[in-house]
């Protein structure tokens, strides 16, 4: 709108230079023309038809002397096409302004001058908008870093209490372990003890009676016990620590693309197969990369631990080492399959682990108990 207003006031003081031209003609064409020409560079703006528009009235000016009352408004839309060179010809075409009447001449230069200052004024107008603009846009990225920021400071925050959660049930298993359980199986022994001693008959079904309930209280206890300790592994931060471990020896890679929680028993089953393949490296790898990767496939998990170490001795499938059988141990424990190989290009354990009714989470992911129940007292 400001320009509008600038434009419309720069083509009324070039209307009052043509009012004093002689006969009732020359005004009326010159201002007609003026404005179609004006109107015509408005419309194409920025576009060569504007600027052709712009050269060739210039040009006109020095052929006819009377077009420059219109001088003015040529000169406005040069500078609006940033385009200043286009009224060029308008230094030499004044050459004829003596033609005009002595007010007329004082019109078109006061015109020319307030030409000047406008376009001066909606230059530095411009030029204000588009750093309000780059500002804005500078402001709006700098809220997305700081959203981006706290979004990223809001989780580590989840991240820390979810693991201090953790750690607080770890605490809870071993001190219920180390104190319940051992106290229970005392109590334990000593009703075994009692029922083998007694010799009175009616203290023998009430003694049986209290070793099937300590029975029961223990059984109780160790599951609640290794449903803590299950729960309380956090795969990504046990696997982390064990990388960081050996990180002044090896570039480990470490890939989990597997979505939301996985089952207990498989959380410490492939922590153990990571731990055990990460040993295995660095007592017998001459490699300097360790490639650690857990895929979750539709029907199945995928873990892969492989090195770039050369292998001197090449493992047989079904080698005896107790830290080799212990990971196929858990493998069959879960279900699944693994293959442990070894070449000159390094060692490398695969293992899968079927998910649904066979795999780790059919019995809410207990699975098949990976340490040995304590026998109950007798």
């Amino acid at each position: 709108m400001n320009k509008l207003a600038d434009k419309l006031t720069v083509m009324l003081l070039c209307a009052a230079a043509f009012t004093f031209l002689d006969g009732p003609v020359v005004p009326v064409v010159g201002l007609i023309v003026s404005v179609i020409v004006t109107s015509f560079v408005w419309l194409t703006e920025g576009t060569v038809f504007a600027a052709a528009a712009v050269a060739a009235s210039a040009v006109c000016c020095i052929f006819f002397p009377v077009i420059l009352c219109a001088s003015p408004i040529i000169l406005y839309d040069a500078l609006g096409e940033k385009k200043p060179w286009l009224a060029a010809p308008l230094l030499p075409a004044m050459t004829g302004i003596t033609e005009l009447e002595p007010h007329q001449i004082v019109i078109v230069f006061v015109s020319l001058t307030v030409t000047v200052i406008y376009r001066r004024r909606v230059s530095l107008l411009e030029k204000s908008v588009e750093n309000l603009s780059s500002l804005r846009d500078e402001v709006e990225e700098k809220n997305l870093l700081l959203n981006e920021k706290n979004l990223s400071l809001a989780d580590a925050q989840d991240n820390e209490i979810y693991l201090a959660t953790l750690r607080e049930r770890n605490r809870i298993a071993r001190e219920i372990h180390d104190n319940v359980g051992h106290m229970l199986t005392r109590s334990l022994l000593q009703a075994g003890a009692l029922t083998v001693i007694n010799k009175d008959e009616k203290l023998k079904a009430p003694l049986d009676d209290l070793k099937e309930t300590l029975n029961t209280a223990m059984t109780s206890i160790r599951e609640s016990v290794h449903d803590l300790h299950d729960e309380s592994v956090d795969l990504d931060a046990a696997v982390r620590e064990s990388i960081r471990s050996v990180g002044d020896r090896f570039k480990v890679t470490y890939d989990n693309d597997t979505e939301g929680e996985l089952p207990a028993k498989l959380r410490l089953c492939f922590l153990a197969v990571i731990k055990e393949g990460i040993s295995n490296a660095v007592k017998h790898s001459d490699g300097d990369r360790i490639d650690i990767t857990i895929r979750q496939h539709p029907a199945f998990y995928q873990l892969t631990v492989e090195d770039n170490g050369s292998c001197g001795e090449i493992i047989p499938e079904r080698s005896g080492g107790i830290g080799l059988q212990n990971m196929r141990d858990r493998a069959a424990s879960l279900g699944g399959m693994i293959s442990i190989t070894s070449s000159q290009n390094g060692f490398r354990i695969f293992m899968t682990v079927p998910q649904g009714p066979s795999g780790p989470s059919a019995d809410g992911g207990r699975g098949v108990p990976l340490h040995p129940t304590p026998p109950q007292a007798t």
